[in-house]
């Protein structure tokens, strides 16, 4: 079976999806645990999660880096604007920074904690601390890092509405494969360009 040079690999499809799915749940959490009215325990427990599923992007997303450099993603389509292809460039390359940076930035804030909360990811694999207290000051090192990571999440969401309305605009506008090339249907299913071209 020839191999679809249109179409992102099955491992990236797969890291790409589950990746979404953390950040979506990443972004619910972060919401609920700063403006939700919950009892400590359920907070303490939401923070841990919390923590857990950003560890999980990050190494996720070095997975995802990694898998790019060793597999090219298609090209862009043909007859898309060099405005729109640097566009498009431009935030993927900020989608990426923000997943390293972001899960970094609150690995930070719980190093430079004065509470001193071990991390335990999903209740069963200990995670250290950065030794960042022996570098900075630890109380003014967490305020700043709680900014950039409290900034860098509202960014983070305004790309992923972004992204979906980006994929959108090309399924029902421009009625290219743009939104085929990382769906997680099966190679074979027809994009509907091709259903167009053929009826």
């Amino acid at each position: 079976m020839a191999k679809d040079t249109q179409r992102y690999s099955r491992v990236a499809i797969l890291l790409h999806w589950v990746s979404a799915l953390c950040v979506v749940a990443l972004l619910g959490m972060g919401l609920l645990m700063v403006h939700g009215d919950l009892a400590p325990m359920r907070r303490f427990q939401l923070y841990q999660w919390h923590k857990s599923v950003g560890i999980t992007v990050l190494l996720l997303t070095i997975l995802r880096l990694a898998w790019r450099l060793k597999q090219k993603p298609p090209p862009h389509p043909d007859g898309m604007p060099a405005r729109e292809r640097r566009m498009a460039s431009a935030a993927h390359h900020a989608q990426y920074g923000l997943l390293v940076g972001l899960p970094l930035a609150g690995w930070a804030v719980v190093s430079l904690s004065p509470f001193n909360i071990p991390t335990v990811l999903f209740g069963q694999i200990p995670w250290p601390h950065l030794p960042l207290s022996e570098l900075v000051d630890a109380a003014a090192g967490e305020a700043v890092m709680k900014r950039v990571h409290a900034y860098g999440a509202w960014f983070l969401g305004l790309l992923v509405l972004l992204h979906v309305a980006a994929a959108l605009r090309h399924h029902w506008i421009l009625r290219d494969d743009v939104r085929r090339r990382m769906s997680p249907a099966l190679r074979g299913a027809s994009s509907p360009s091709l259903t167009r071209s053929s009826s």
